[in-house]
């Protein structure tokens, strides 16, 4: 299995930005689909977006395309939360996930049941 820590979050007010990262380590991150996901108080965890092991195909949630960009590099085995235009309901955990692939797979993840490997989250609050 590969091991996941998230850093990056904390307190911004409504409008502004944060970038979320993932390290993997203990396998190779370019054989994984990865994914973030993210969940409020009292709420289920929830799906934001994913990208296939190449990096080259993603899927957003609706409620945050357009503002949201994954990413990621897997020379450095790091994956990438770009979060721009912040509202106050972003705030929650944000987790990052993996789920066993291969490198040339196009395939994307969209279900919590889905992943293999999760990290231990990263807060991010946003004050309206």
């Amino acid at each position: 299995q590969v091991q996941l820590v998230e850093s990056g979050g904390g307190l911004v007010q409504a409008g502004g930005s944060l970038r979320l990262s993932c390290a993997a380590s203990g396998r190779t991150v370019s054989r994984y689909a990865m994914g973030w996901f993210r969940q409020a108080p009292g709420k289920e965890r929830e799906f934001v977006a994913a990208i296939n092991s190449r990096g080259t195909i993603t899927a957003y949630a609706d409620s945050v395309k357009g503002r949201f960009s994954i990413s990621r590099d897997n020379a450095q085995n790091m994956v990438y939360l770009q979060m721009n235009s912040l509202k106050p309901e972003d705030t929650a955990l944000y987790y990052c996930a993996a789920k066993l692939s291969t490198y040339y797979s196009s395939s994307l993840y969209l279900k919590v049941v889905e992943y293999d490997s999760w990290g231990q989250g990263t807060q991010v609050t946003v004050s309206s």
